[in-house]
């Protein structure tokens, strides 16, 4: 049955809004996905490839006739700018924390006519969250360092320091989290070093990550994490995404990396 209301033809330059659609049961109205996504594996095997993450085949696109087109971020402005310029209608989301990420599901479901289903897995993943706070709540907080790239090195955005704290730890960087830019999240050898960070998570977006790089690093054989060999890669699709994918897999990865495996 082919999808009703006016939003019918729906190009995604990011994955969460794919994964979203297809949770809520529309994912017939994506007609084009990013080169990033990976989830749902149908949406890979059945739909075009249309975009990188800052760039993107405008004339592609509008090939496609979408109704709307669904980025993330600033870095996606230029991007947005000329899908714009060609007469495309363009939404922009720069969802960083979780409950922006929970917005963002309902606003997606009220705009396809699935405000029902996007209240209940919203309400899912809430109670999920819950439930894996309640079962750290009082326990040791390991100190976690998150680095999301190397050089120069950048800590954890915002809402995968939060997940860090659901998870039973302690991001050492908390407070940069909430920075927008990236350059407002780098970090120093040395502040690492002074954090002393107990467990290393590492997700270096497009690169796989080099473990014992982290042992070459001038002075970080003292960082107790690096000591114990207590550092850890989670892949980039599951946690630097903000969407289902970080709130699910990304979470289960981070608990297992905190606190070893179940």
């Amino acid at each position: 049955m082919p999808p009703s209301g006016p939003l019918q033809r729906i190009v995604c330059l990011t994955e969460e809004p794919t994964e979203i659609l297809y949770l809520l049961g529309e994912g017939e109205r994506v007609v084009g996905i990013s080169n990033w996504t990976v989830r749902p594996p149908e949406a890979r095997r059945d739909k075009p490839i249309v975009s990188a993450f800052t760039g993107g085949n405008v004339k592609r696109i509008c090939a496609l006739e979408p109704d709307l087109v669904i980025g993330f971020s600033d870095i996606q402005a230029d991007l947005a700018s000329k899908l714009i310029a060609a007469n495309q209608q363009v939404l922009i989301f720069n969802q960083r924390s979780i409950a922006e990420i929970l917005d963002v599901i309902l606003v997606l479901g009220r705009m396809v006519g699935r405000d029902v289903e996007a209240k209940s897995l919203v309400e899912r993943y809430e109670m999920r969250l819950a439930e894996v706070r309640a079962r750290h709540a009082g326990a040791p907080r390991p100190r976690v360092y998150f680095e999301e790239w190397k050089d120069p090195k950048i800590s954890a955005i915002r809402w995968v320091s939060e997940l860090i704290e659901i998870a039973g730890g302690q991001d050492v960087f908390a407070d940069r989290s909430t920075g927008k830019l990236a350059k407002e999240r780098f970090v120093t050898d040395d502040e690492v070093l002074a954090a002393a960070p107990e467990v290393i998570v590492a997700s270096w977006c497009g690169e796989p990550v080099d473990i014992p790089d982290f042992a070459r690093r001038d002075g970080w054989d003292t960082v107790p994490a690096v000591a114990a060999g207590r550092i850890h890669e989670i892949q980039s699709e599951l946690i630097l995404q903000p969407g289902p994918a970080c709130l699910t897999d990304g979470l289960d990865a981070l608990e297992r990396a905190i606190h070893g495996p179940a």
